[in-house]
């Protein structure tokens, strides 16, 4: 069976296992507004609330990006479900991206939900002209957050203590997607006076963050496994 179709049947397994439970719905993603409503009142300003905005939509999606990891690899490891995968002979780069793959589709969700959910408490306005931006901006840091979450899920999985263990690690490495996105995702929307052309170069860092873990998750997720 090749890589591919092992990663669509992997990712289809964890959607349907989050589909049943609804974790996203009912816990993610409430927890993820919750996190938007404190900001919103920690700094109480409507003119302070819209120039950090970016920011802020970023932060709650690193915050929620640890709940989602530790959720998926908290069911791998209840049931031995990723030892079982591989004394069954399933090629480990299957699983590395079918897992990210359904990781990226909840971010998704989760991302769509934070900027509605800026646009209504800090007043963000989407203009047309970033659109594209802001498009091409949630699609590459997705992916490298994405990719990040499944290798540092895959290797604190097995760790004691991995609850507190895996933001210390995770957290500190996506700091370039947090530094990226904001920026990008500032121009896409105007605020601080930014304006698209200024986005397109983060769209760079980003991109070239995705591929490298993306590659790295490849050929070190094997070795975690045995592990």
């Amino acid at each position: 069976m090749s890589p591919w179709r092992i990663a669509r049947l992997v990712a289809a397994k964890d959607l349907r296992i989050e589909r049943r439970s609804h974790i996203i719905t009912n816990q993610v993603l409430p927890f993820a507004a919750l996190v938007m409503v404190l900001f919103a009142f920690a700094l109480d300003n409507d003119d302070a609330l819209t120039r950090v905005a970016p920011g802020l939509v970023w932060m709650a999606t690193l915050f929620s990006l640890v709940v989602l990891v530790q959720r998926t690899f908290a069911v791998e490891a209840a049931d031995n479900a990723l030892d079982a995968l591989v004394v069954a002979g399933v090629r480990p780069e299957g699983i590395f991206h079918g897992k990210a793959m359904a990781l990226a589709a909840q971010l998704a969700v989760l991302e769509a939900v934070l900027l509605a959910a800026a646009m209504v408490l800090y007043r963000v306005e989407l203009r047309g002209e970033g659109i594209a931006l802001l498009a091409v901006t949630f699609v590459v840091a997705t992916l490298g957050l994405a990719f990040v979450g499944t290798l540092y899920g895959g290797l604190a999985a097995g760790a004691k203590g991995r609850e507190t263990l895996l933001p210390l690690l995770m957290l500190p490495v996506v700091a370039p997607v947090l530094i990226g996105a904001t920026r990008a995702t500032e121009a896409a929307l105007g605020t601080n006076d930014a304006t698209p052309s200024e986005g397109w170069p983060w769209i760079g860092l980003l991109a070239l963050f995705a591929v490298l873990f993306g590659a790295g998750g490849t050929y070190a997720f094997g070795s975690l496994l045995d592990d």
